[in-house]
């Protein structure tokens, strides 16, 4: 039977797997709310009156227009086809660059000023200028999706989900097994193995209140999983209580003053953002959903400038995971559903409460399900001979992960990689340049990087030649294989690339290429063609 027919009535809006869902990217959400708060009050020290009575209600805004827009937009694309089974993209804080904007904007701020108040305006600058980026983008984003292969662009999001998706997240997990592992069989039974629970209770709530049951639990025997204690409970009914966002605009013009420092990231980390919103839309539209790539970028820049304006130091993104919602059975309800959540928690200060509620371990399970299913739609929906190029568009997010976590670990030693001696690190195996040239811009580079092997192996070496091209003039510039925009900043990657492109032009007009492998009655099946 097709699930395609028309719809009447409230099934357009909301169908039972939209409880499925709702939990599970509901939750996504809350961690991700309780990550950045966690940011905010111990990271950048910021006062508990800043955090819960102006930013998160100001980011609670933003997830709540992004929701409804995009859940707009699958009601649209539903009436237009005629289908049932339309499934609304998921957006919220862009996970990335909450640390990107606490780390290398709002924290070297702190450190100079001693001010929270300042390091919160150069991060509502930051995402003020990422902004127009994204809005600007908008109009230059479906050309390049038509001229882009698609396992370069699944590919580079493929890394993503491996490595900063499901990394931490699976780390997490096996630091508390007892609730962690179990959590994550309880949703892998029934969003991959078909299990029901309880008539029907949706996966992602059955493993939240196992996962809570356990935490506290714990606590009876003295173990402590999950980090709860009854003090903090009480501690955060002292945040309850209706906080409405006001207007900042004063505040984000302030942070002009730091602008020097916001622009080495924010534009290139807005481009970033554009690169990774049209992977995303792509993946859509691999799953059966086919968005307008400009409304979702002008919407996303649109959506960020009226949070920053409001004071959310945060930037709204269309989200990794579109394939998962739909797969469990989510369409156009769950995604307005979650904005009204995310409103009501932010508003009225009950995202502190849950916290103190729910231990994070029980809801990180769902983060590694979205990981997966990302991770294998890029093999899933390409040719099987473009395998290769999918995993060569993965390593450069590799790599960005592998020095994050060195980076991270020399920090908390007080020190960094420059001061250690790059020497050092080579003794003991450790690539850092490496690691920093091949991972910078990573997103961008991986999609280079696989549009080249695609080509390549479909032997259309002309159009390799000119993503090469590309790929010099993105290094030359400092978009990709570098830390920071400026010219020349990677020269010999840069020439390299360069002599690559020459190279793959003289060999699409000179050279003698044997044609590619063709796949048959497209199953997957592939016959090589004999080379003459």
């Amino acid at each position: 039977m097709s699930t395609t027919t028309m719809a009447t009535g409230r099934e357009r809006y909301w169908v039972p797997g939209d409880w499925n869902a709702f939990f599970g990217f509901g939750t996504n959400i809350l961690v991700n709310f309780l990550v950045l708060s966690a940011l905010l009050r111990f990271v950048l020290k910021m006062p508990d009156d800043l955090v819960f009575g102006r930013i998160l209600p100001a980011t609670g805004l933003m997830l709540f227009l992004s929701t409804v827009y995009y859940a707009w937009l699958a009601y649209r694309l539903a009436q237009k086809t005629g289908r049932t089974d339309v499934t609304a993209l998921p957006s919220g804080t862009s996970v990335p660059h909450m640390f990107v904007v606490t780390f290398v904007v709002m924290l070297p701020i702190l450190a100079v000023t001693k001010d929270p108040v300042q390091a919160w305006e150069a991060g509502l600058t930051w995402v003020f200028v990422q902004s127009f980026v994204l809005m600007i983008g908008g109009f230059i984003g479906p050309a390049i999706r038509r001229i882009t292969p698609r396992a370069a662009l699944l590919g580079s999001l493929a890394g993503i989900s491996i490595t900063f998706i499901s990394m931490r997240p699976g780390l997490q997990v096996f630091e508390t097994p007892v609730i962690g592992i179990i959590c994550f069989a309880i949703i892998l039974a029934n969003w991959f193995g078909g299990v029901r629970y309880f008539q029907g209770v949706p996966g992602g709530l059955v493993a939240i209140a196992a996962g809570t049951f356990l935490a506290w639990a714990s606590n009876i025997f003295g173990l402590g999983y999950g980090g709860l204690s009854v003090g903090a409970v009480g501690d955060a009914f002292s945040h309850f209580g209706f906080s409405f966002p006001i207007p900042a605009v004063g505040h984000v013009f302030s942070g002009f003053k730091f602008l020097g420092v916001i622009l080495v990231t924010a534009i290139p980390f807005g481009i970033y953002d554009l690169v990774e919103a049209m992977d995303n839309v792509e993946s859509a539209a691999a799953a059966g959903d086919s968005f307008p790539t400009t409304q979702v970028l002008t919407a996303d820049g649109v959506i960020s400038l009226i949070g920053c304006l409001m004071g959310n130091p945060f930037i709204n993104a269309v989200y990794i995971g579109h394939p998962g919602w739909k797969a469990m059975g989510g369409r156009i309800g769950y995604s307005a559903a979650t904005g009204v959540m995310v409103l009501v928690l932010s508003w009225l200060g009950i995202v502190a409460l849950i916290s103190s509620l729910i231990p994070v371990v029980a809801l990180l399970p769902i983060l590694l399900y979205i990981g997966m299913l990302i991770g294998s739609q890029a093999f899933q929906e390409s040719p099987r001979s473009h395998a290769p190029a999918i995993i060569l568009a993965m390593i450069p997010q590799i790599a960005a992960w592998g020095k994050s976590q060195i980076d991270g670990a020399l920090h908390a030693a007080g020190t960094d990689a420059s001061v250690l001696g790059y020497d050092k690190l080579v003794t003991q195996g450790v690539l850092y340049k490496g690691l920093a040239t091949l991972g910078g811009g990573a997103t961008l580079a991986g999609i280079v990087l696989g549009a080249v092997g695609v080509f390549i192996i479909d032997r259309q070496l002309e159009k390799a030649a000119w993503f090469a091209f590309a790929g010099a003039v993105f290094t030359f510039f400092g978009l990709i294989h570098a830390e920071d925009l400026g010219i020349a900043q990677s020269p010999a990657v840069a020439f390299s690339y360069a002599c690559v492109a020459v190279m793959l032009y003289c060999f699409a007009k000179f050279a003698h290429v044997s044609p590619a492998a063709i796949e048959s009655h497209g199953h997957g099946e592939m016959s090589e063609q004999p080379a003459e």
